[in-house]
């Protein structure tokens, strides 16, 4: 069992992931990563999880890296320890996953919330890249997430000053999905999760991994890439059984097949 995380299944093919390192506010030390990690790997291979929801408490997401490991490091040392290969398994993940925010998501937090594929909000969110503040900089996607999320202007502003932004800020520049009262951030993360997961699971993962391919190809070959995922899922039993319940007038019964 992790010791740094609550792994939960619920009812409706969802899953939580709860970041549990109160003391020091959820800061992502080596062994929180390669816990979180192994979870989202699990349960990406597990067919009645269907949408993931990776959230802290409403004090805080995760207050960044854990900089007690980093402090007396060499850069061959950071090269040797080749941590962020962890977030490229991450990115590999091909279940939908929703980041929960609530406090501070602050330099990894905040690169955490961005490789998740929505964000939702409570009102006391805050969302930062500090890394400036002590001397380096965004490591783990965050020069390159945050500026295809917000734009260059305000990507600089939070990057070369450590400036941290509000959830109404980070809602109207783009980079989450909604903003809710504090005491309601899990339960309407929860219910975004419930919608996705109640489509049809290959279609969301195929389509989840066409809007990807758009931040890393040209609009022709990510056109031909999309093309193709449609074509595949005229492959599949839900493809059927959604037409036919469609023309049929009734819903559908998705069976991931």
């Amino acid at each position: 069992m992790p010791e740094n995380l609550i792994v939960t299944k619920h009812d409706g093919f969802i899953a939580t992931v709860q970041l549990n390192r109160p003391k020091v506010l959820n800061a992502l030390n080596l062994q929180l990563m390669v816990e979180l990690v192994e979870a989202l790997e699990m349960l990406d291979s597990d067919p009645d999880v269907r949408c993931i929801v990776i959230h802290g408490s409403e004090r805080v997401f995760a207050a960044g890296a854990d900089i007690t490991e980093m402090a007396e490091a060499s850069a061959i040392d950071m090269l040797m320890r080749d941590q962020f290969t962890r977030w490229d398994r991450i990115r590999r993940v091909k279940t939908p996953l929703i980041a929960a925010v609530s406090g501070v998501a602050l330099g990894g937090g905040c690169e955490l919330t961005m490789i998740c594929d929505m964000i939702v909000a409570s009102e006391t969110a805050r969302f930062g890249q500090p890394e400036i503040n002590i001397g380096v900089m965004p490591g783990a996607g965050g020069t390159q997430r945050l500026t295809r999320a917000v734009g260059k202007a305000l990507a600089m502003e939070m990057v070369l000053t450590g400036r941290m932004v509000t959830a109404v800020e980070a809602h109207a520049a783009g980079l989450i999905n909604r903003v809710v009262p504090v005491e309601f951030y899990l339960e309407a993360a929860m219910k975004l999760a419930r919608e996705v997961a109640a489509r049809p699971p290959i279609a969301s993962r195929l389509a989840k991994e066409s809007v990807l391919k758009s931040f890393d190809t040209t609009i022709n070959d990510g056109l031909e890439f999309e093309r193709k995922n449609f074509y595949l899922l005229f492959a599949t039993d839900d493809m059927k059984e959604g037409m036919a319940a469609f023309l049929q007038k009734r819903r559908a019964e998705w069976k991931g097949k």
